[in-house]
């Protein structure tokens, strides 16, 4: 991305498509990376039927020219400046702007903890599986599988429940930030599981999509 002045883990871009006979399409794809100089990342999910999706993960030729604008938003992001401990709650793709966040954390040895709550279909739908499982110290990370578990769990297939959150949350401090992202069903439930919980709603971030 020439001319990219940097942007904040959490952050998104708005992507533009132009077909051949004008027609446009335009998706927001979050940013899956920490800055890299002129070097961006995103995190593309192959949706069936999808204009756009489809597109970048399988046909985008290397050197076509796409149109980018951003970076967006301010509110859903982690800055290295933060010492609270935190937690990360993602739904399927919706790790994408939590692997920025820790990719953020790594780079800059923070020490503050995190702790990521990612819930996945199966063991297969992991992304990002070497970030989550390098040795760091500073980083706690718990996979909830909702329709097939890995052999030896000890966690029976099933959606996120209060039980999930409740070890995690109690490491919290009270202005302490929680991230969630993922399906807008998967965030309203974990956000009323949170505040169900005592966790104050200002605290609580929240990005969705679908």
């Amino acid at each position: 991305m020439p001319g990219w002045a940097g942007h904040l883990p959490g952050q998104h871009v708005d992507v533009r498509l132009t077909a051949d006979d004008g027609y446009q399409a335009v998706r927001s794809y979050s940013l899956a990376a920490p800055t890299n100089g002129e070097r961006i990342e995103l995190g593309v999910q192959s949706v069936p039927d999808g204009e756009v999706s489809l597109y970048l993960a399988d046909a985008l030729p290397v050197g076509a020219d796409v149109e980018v604008r951003g970076p967006l938003g301010n509110w859903f992001v982690w800055r290295p400046a933060q010492t609270e401990p935190a937690l990360l709650v993602a739904g399927g793709s919706g790790v994408v702007p939590l692997a920025a966040m820790i990719g953020a954390h790594r780079r800059v040895r923070s020490r503050s903890p995190l702790h990521l709550l990612y819930s996945v279909r199966a063991p297969e739908d992991v992304w990002y599986r070497s970030l989550l499982t390098d040795d760091d110290p500073s980083l706690d990370v718990s996979i909830i599988h909702t329709r097939k578990a890995p052999p030896g769990s000890d966690r029976l297939p099933g959606r996120i429940t209060a039980a999930d959150l409740a070890g995690p949350a109690a490491r919290l401090k009270p202005t302490s930030p929680v991230y969630v992202c993922g399906p807008t069903a998967f965030v309203e439930v974990v956000g009323d599981l949170l505040t169900g919980m005592g966790l104050d709603p200002a605290t609580i971030r929240t990005e969705r999509f679908g």
